[in-house]
């Protein structure tokens, strides 16, 4: 399993210079998570941005960093803004792989639990799971992407109805 961090609200810090909150070019976040599990997993730090700055050129490269791995199975910290965006894309070129995309509406830095909780459930859907697919993992649920959206109003995934 490779773990792949694109940035996202998961991975912001609070800067005190600017006062901002910014994606930092760092797996901190994913990295002290991944301590609590006394397990080595590999991890691999390919963007770093805000999902509502991602293009077709960054899918592109997650999307070839996915065909160049050994790996069959690999989860995504990313963005909530366009994860979908990225899973669907993800989902026209994969069909033999497990690929689970996760993230947090809230930075790990401001609230550790949602973080952990999405984290942790991906890595151990991303291993339980025995069917090849694109994958959501947000709000307590594992679905195929196109079965979970994000509702901007409540601030949660939810299923498509």
């Amino acid at each position: 399993m490779l773990i792949l961090n694109s940035g996202g609200t998961f991975n912001k810090r609070y800067n005190e210079i600017t006062g901002e909150l910014e994606v930092p070019y760092d797996n901190a976040a994913i990295e002290r998570i991944l301590l609590s599990t006394q397990k080595i997993y590999n991890l691999a730090g390919v963007i770093y941005k805000d999902s509502l700055e991602m293009d077709s050129d960054d899918r592109r490269m997650l999307a070839d960093i996915i065909r160049e791995s050994k790996d069959d199975t690999f989860v995504i910290v990313h963005g909530t803004d366009t994860m979908e965006l990225s899973a669907e894309f993800l989902d026209e070129i994969f069909d033999d792989r497990k690929i689970i995309l996760t993230g947090a509406m809230k930075p790990f830095e401001i609230d550790n639990i949602e973080a952990s909780l999405n984290l942790g459930m991906a890595i151990g859907y991303a291993k339980a799971v025995e069917k090849n697919g694109v994958y959501i993992c947000m709000s307590g649920s594992v679905q195929p992407w196109n079965k979970i959206t994000k509702n901007r109003n409540s601030g949660k995934f939810e299923l498509v109805r």
